[in-house]
């Protein structure tokens, strides 16, 4: 860990862990997070962990709907939250001076939703407009459509559910899972400001001693292909992926420095070869998603349906001509990601949202380990990855 940064972790006697980051600056970013998320889902409640990050906002014992955002807001702060595969995250970024504050309203959305009946009902509404609205949009719908290729249901499916699984979920069943699962011992504190580790320690055991058992469900790997036709759009969409090493695998790194050169931004080697090259594309990226346990690749790109199997086989030929890596290439992009990390680190929520991933994964000091782990990695590490057997595939195209 560097020498210059203060970190701290502890797990408290009420069976939270609290990780903290002291930095210089005016402002503080606080989560709270549950280490349950949609990959814990069984298929029949597809979507609940992201119906109840909704709900929670929709009033609690202390605040109204209204006072919730207000309380933050209302300071000059920012409140938010999103659900993962591997947790529920309950954050928000204010002026310093009201930590206790920022923490107190994070503390109040885990652990006292009402849950109102008619508020369940109205959300539930959005919810469903939410999961029409990704089928609708092209690229995110053939996004989805490649992650059911890659694995089996239920983690195959969308973190948002399906219409049926959302619209089938009880006041009760919800209610009840909250219970089962939002407990202390199951929830992270985080914090990253201008503070001392005293005062973050105290806000972390006003949080009630709850212990509860998470289950996991297991996460079955495949490979398929899936072509659809529709009416009404002039592009095609297509995605191609393959599964990755995983966060605590000994190519984890390796990984990151081979999503970089293959995809990640406009010097990359699709990028150059299919758009500016050829002129193919328009809209061409890679993307790595790596957690505990599962990792995958995936590189999507807007195009003609005409150019969709031509554009394929060139992004395979591309992977495939990683395998002949030179060293020059392997070090600039060592380089590129180590400055867009220090980069990144400006935002404390990124941070915060870091540390999250990496304390989920086993070790939250890992996060700051993270340029050593990176010249570590060896040429040959990121030519092996190259050495794809299978991959699957999702296309979009006009009908």
């Amino acid at each position: 860990m560097r020498k210059e940064v203060q970190f701290y972790r502890k797990k408290l006697d009420n069976g939270l862990t609290v990780i903290f980051e002291k930095r210089k600056g005016p402002v503080v970013s606080i989560a709270t997070s549950i280490k349950f998320g949609a990959q814990h889902e069984k298929e029949k409640i597809k979507g609940i962990s992201h119906f109840i990050e909704h709900l929670v906002f929709k009033g609690t014992k202390n605040r109204s709907v209204g006072e919730i955002p207000k309380a933050i807001e209302g300071k000059g702060g920012v409140l938010n939250a999103f659900t993962g595969e591997e947790i529920t995250c309950y954050w928000n970024k204010l002026p310093i001076k009201y930590f206790e504050l920022g923490a107190d309203v994070s503390r109040d959305l885990v652990l006292n939703p009402l849950f109102d009946k008619e508020s369940l009902e109205r959300e539930r509404k959005v919810i469903l407009e939410e999961i029409k609205m990704y089928k609708d949009n092209p690229s995110t719908h053939v996004l989805e459509n490649l992650k059911e290729m890659l694995y089996e249901k239920p983690f195959g499916l969308s973190i948002a559910g399906t219409h049926k699984t959302v619209a089938s979920l009880t006041r009760e069943r919800v209610v009840d899972l909250f219970k089962a699962i939002y407990a202390t011992n199951n929830m992270v504190f985080s914090v990253v400001g201008n503070l001392e580790w005293n005062q973050v320690l105290a806000e972390g055991r006003k949080f009630p001693k709850i212990e509860k058992t998470i289950n996991s469900v297991p996460i079955i790997p495949k490979n398929g292909e899936l072509i659809e036709k529709r009416k009404g759009i002039d592009q095609a969409h297509e995605v191609l992926g393959f599964h990755m090493p995983k966060l605590g695998d000994k190519n984890r790194y390796a990984a990151e420095i081979f999503d970089s050169i293959l995809g990640g931004g406009m010097s990359s080697r699709l990028f150059q070869e299919i758009r500016e090259k050829r002129g193919l594309c328009y809209a061409i990226k890679s993307d790595l998603e790596q957690s505990r346990d599962y990792a995958y690749e995936l590189i999507y790109v807007g195009t003609v349906k005409e150019k969709v199997k031509k554009i394929k086989n060139l992004i395979l030929k591309e992977i495939k001509k990683l395998n002949q890596l030179k060293e020059k290439d392997f070090d600039e992009a060592k380089e590129r990601l180590i400055g867009l990390r220090k980069i990144s680190l400006e935002k404390s929520e990124s941070t915060m949202v870091g540390l999250l991933q990496e304390e989920i994964a086993g070790n939250a000091k890992e996060f700051y380990e993270y340029e050593d782990k990176i010249n570590f990695v060896k040429l040959k590490q990121v030519q092996e990855i190259s050495k794809i057997k299978k991959y699957s595939f999702s296309a979009l195209i006009p009908e």
